[in-house]
Parts: structure tokens; C-alpha cells; sequence
């Protein structure tokens, strides 16, 4: 019986790869000290992926600010991306700077598992996988082939990911920059305080375990 490959899981390191892309030969752990977000999809020239890459390279210097890698992914070859990335720099009038990986044998792909049979066998659906300055997995979002990404929502779930390492807080839903965060709920009953004296510590008191502040 073959082993079962073990698919990247949040909190752990993400499996590396080493793989042929638009810019030559790359390594994950090589952005070992960056953030990094993987994100792949279906095929190349096709209409809402285009439109995805259009975003992707037009919000390219707000990753960066973030010290966040962007690699893109599909089973296409290196000539197909280059060709693809031309028109996609004509249309949306935005450089295409991050590099794009060639999935042919769908290596990346299965390791990560970007391949689901149920919606195709030999492209890989929109997901995006989110990992850490130390290479440990963060997030993963996975979309249907019909509905294009957010890219802003991607740039929001990194600003949570890192205010919530920055100051060891939580962000509430909808939550974006310069909004109150999350405190932890205490963890014993001897922790629980009075709204007033939650208040006169700065806390916005909704109840015991429910309680805000500004950073």
C-alpha cells in the first residue's frame, strides 16, 4: 500500500519545494525571513485568472511593505507563462515582478494539494496558502473555478496574521488596520474582573471573555 501524502496543515512548517518558474529555478525555503504567498491557478489564458494576476501585480508593492513574497502557480509550462504574463502587463498595465511557477509534472501542486478531481484532474483549483518570516503554514484559502480571489482580503488576512504576532491579540471579524483588537479571555476565575475595571484599564467590556482595545 502506498503512503498517504501528508497534505500542509496550519502552525506547522510547509513542506518544501524546489521548482522551474518564470525566474528561473527557486527554492521555498530560499524566502526563508520573508513572508511568502503561494497561489495558484487553473490556466493560463483564461479570463477571471487574468483578471486575479492583473490584481495580484497592481497591489504588488503593498505585499512588499509587508515583507510578504508573492509566487504564483499553474500546470502550465514556463513559455505559456511568459507569453501570458505579456498580455496580462498590456492589459492591466501593471508588471508582472513576482515569479510564476511551471507545475507540468504537478508536483507542487499534489504536495500542496491544489489538485481536487471533483472540480478538475489536471488543473489546479484557487487556493492560496499563507506562510510566516519562519516557514510555518498560516493560512489557506481554497475557491471554486467560477469565483475570482479578493486580493485585498488576502492583504487583510496578512495584516491580522502579523498584528496579531506583533502585539499577542486577536482581530475581530471585518477586522482591518486601526481597529480595536481582540484581549484574551482569562484563562482562570480568579481573572475575571468588574466592566469597571476593565474600563479603567483601557478595555472596551462586553462581557468577561468579550473585550476590545486600541493598539
Amino acid at each position: 500500500m502506498s503512503e498517504v501524502q501528508q497534505l500542509p496543515r496550519l502552525n506547522e512548517l510547509a513542506p518544501d519545494f524546489e521548482a522551474n518558474t518564470t525566474q528561473g529555478k527557486l527554492k521555498l525555503s530560499d524566502f526563508h525571513g520573508k513572508w511568502v504567498v503561494l497561489f495558484s491557478h487553473p490556466a493560463d489564458f483564461t479570463p477571471v485568472c487574468s483578471t486575479e494576476f492583473g490584481s495580484f501585480a497592481s497591489k504588488a508593492e503593498e505585499f512588499a511593505k509587508r515583507n510578504v513574497q508573492l509566487i504564483g502557480l499553474s500546470v502550465d509550462g514556463v513559455q505559456a507563462h511568459l507569453a501570458w504574463i505579456r498580455d496580462i502587463e498590456e492589459v492591466f498595465l501593471h508588471k508582472v515582478t513576482f515569479p510564476v511557477i511551471a507545475d507540468l509534472d504537478m508536483k507542487v501542486s499534489s504536495l500542496y494539494g491544489m489538485i481536487h478531481p471533483g472540480a478538475s484532474s489536471t488543473a489546479a483549483v484557487r487556493s492560496v496558502f499563507i506562510m510566516d518570516d519562519k516557514g510555518i503554514m498560516r493560512a489557506m484559502i481554497y475557491y471554486p473555478m467560477n469565483a475570482g480571489r479578493n486580493i485585498s482580503e488576502i492583504i487583510r488576512v496578512i495584516d491580522a496574521l502579523q498584528t496579531a504576532d506583533q502585539y499577542g491579540v486577536s482581530t475581530p471579524a471585518d477586522w482591518t488596520p486601526g481597529q480595536e483588537v481582540v484581549v484574551a479571555p482569562p484563562a482562570q476565575q480568579g481573572a475575571i474582573k468588574t466592566q469597571e475595571e476593565e474600563e479603567a484599564q483601557g478595555y472596551e467590556y462586553k462581557r468577561w471573555y468579550l473585550r476590545f482595545k486600541n493598539l
